[in-house]
Order: structure tokens, then sequence, then C-alpha cells
């Protein structure tokens, strides 16, 4: 396990058996681990993560009754599951999805967010996001997002570390983070890489306001925008064959061409995820949570 996850595979700075205090989910990393081989669902009560790997293709889809919402648990296997397939030899293409009709991500699942009492556990809620979005930049592959519906908070983010996503009409896209008194503080980096900072500012400090699908195309978010499902589907289909049967080294390459400027990452993440954790404990978050928590 050591060896598998440790600094002489591909990360060095990720090491999930020296960390076991703060990622907290050993039991996920070797079962998702096992998965390279046999295609398999991971579920967490209603939740569930599923991995489905053929012909080139590793293909990841979560689901959560909660609008997708992503609890710890589920950021911890994501993780987990991008830094297994970045090790699968036999994996040249990853498609990021998510179960369901009409949400593709909504965040964070704001009843753990309502169960945090102090700083370092919101620093290990929010650290969730960090892992997730630096295990998806350090991956060898590319990863397609499948975007079916709309993004909130995190959600964006996840779309925004895809290194090509597809979406659909009604795709639209919010950073709620300031509304609830927190701020997109982690998945920030990830947003403004692709977006750009102006984009990313109209997004972050218009905090309840939509913006469609086609203003996320234009803006640089996705890469392709159709019409229907049938459409995006037989795009992602088209893309991941075409790539699953690319050279990996020119990908790989390719890859930190574009994630150029982003080591830093790592320490940087953590540092908001810390700025996170502390805004998360004040009474004006509490008291918004629940308010939108009313909504739903």
């Amino acid at each position: 396990m050591e060896k598998l996850m440790g600094n002489s595979i591909y990360d060095p700075s990720f090491n999930i058996a020296t960390n076991r205090k703060e990622f907290g989910f050993i039991f996920v990393t070797l079962i998702l681990l096992t998965s390279i081989a046999f295609p398999m669902t991971t579920y967490f009560d209603e939740a569930y993560l599923k991995t489905t790997r053929g012909s080139g293709i590793t293909t990841l889809e979560f689901f959560h009754p909660k609008s997708n919402s992503l609890p710890s648990k589920m950021l911890q296997a994501l993780t987990v599951a991008f830094h297994s397939a970045a090790l699968d030899k036999d994996c040249r293409v990853i498609v990021l999805r998510s179960g369901g009709e009409n949400t593709f991500c909504a965040g964070a699942f704001f009843d753990e967010l309502l169960a945090i009492e102090n700083g370092e556990d919101g620093y290990k809620f929010f650290s969730g996001f960090a892992y997730v979005i630096n295990a998806m930049r350090k991956c060898p592959q590319f990863i397609i997002g499948r975007i079916h519906g709309k993004c909130t908070g995190g959600g964006v983010g996840l779309a925004a570390a895809c290194d090509y996503a597809i979406s659909v009409e009604g795709a639209d896209i919010k950073l709620s983070e300031l509304a609830v008194g927190i701020g997109p503080f982690v998945v920030g980096p990830a947003v403004e890489r692709k977006l750009g900072t102006s984009a990313f500012s109209q997004l972050a400090i218009d905090a309840t306001m939509w913006r469609n699908s086609d203003w996320a195309k234009r803006k640089g978010l996705y890469a392709e925008h159709h019409p229907n499902t049938e459409g995006m589907d037989e795009s992602i289909t088209r893309l991941s064959d075409k790539l699953s049967r690319s050279n990996p080294d020119a990908i790989r390459e390719m890859k930190k061409t574009f994630w150029k400027g982003t080591d830093h990452w790592d320490d940087l993440l953590k540092e908001r995820a810390a700025i996170s954790g502390k805004l998360v404990l004040s009474e004006f978050t509490k008291a918004a949570i629940h308010q939108f928590k009313k909504k739903d």
C-alpha cells in the first residue's frame, strides 16, 4: 500500500497511507483500488459512486438523492477513484458523470455543513474538494465531463477541473457560496483558470444569479454545448473512443502543458479550505444554510 500510493508512482504530494487521520476512508481506498480489474458500485446510504472500465475508458458516475450534492465520503471516494484511474495502465481517458436527470452537482452537502462544530472539522470537509480537484489535475489522462444539468458551487468546480466538459441545454451554473456566508475559495482557482478572472468574479460576487449554459460555453467552462442529451452523449462517445486509441504519452505531456503553473495548488487549495472551514462556523453562515435548506 505504501509503495502503491506513495512517491514512487506518480504523485509526490499525495499518500493515502500516511494521511489516514486526515483522509479517513481507507476501506473505500482498498475497495476502489481493486476495481481496476472489477467494475463496481460503492454505496453511501442512498448515494453511490459507480466505476466502470472497458476499452481504455474509465467512467465514474456519482449520485446523491439531494441533487447530487457531495458529502465528505463521496469526496473521499472520488479522490481515490481518480488516483486509481491514474494508476491504471489500461485507462486512456476518464468520463465523469452523475446520476439522475436534473442536476449535475449541487456542491457541498448542507446537512454535513450544519454539523460542523470546529475549525478542524471545517477544514477536513472543505479539503475534500481540494483533494478531488488536485487528483483530477494530476491524472495523466484527459477527463471528459458529462454535464447534463445545473451546477452549483462545488459542482462548478468539478466541471472546471475537467479537461473537456460537454454540456446540454439547461446546464446552468451558479457559485452560491457567498450567499451562504462562505465564498468559492477552494474551487475558485479551477473556475478562474477555466473562465478567467472577470467571469469568475461575476459568478462569485452575484452569488444568487444563474448563468445559463450558453453563457458558460462562451466563457470557456464548456467545450461543447448540445440541445439534447442524445447529442451530448454521441459527442462524448465519439471523443472518448478517439482518446482511448490515442498515444497516452502524448496525452500525458499535453495535460502537463495545459495545467502548467498549478504545481502550488496542493498547498493553495488546503489554505483555501482552512478559510472556508472557519467561515462555516459563523452564525451568519449557519442561518443562511438553514434558509437554503427550507427551500429544498
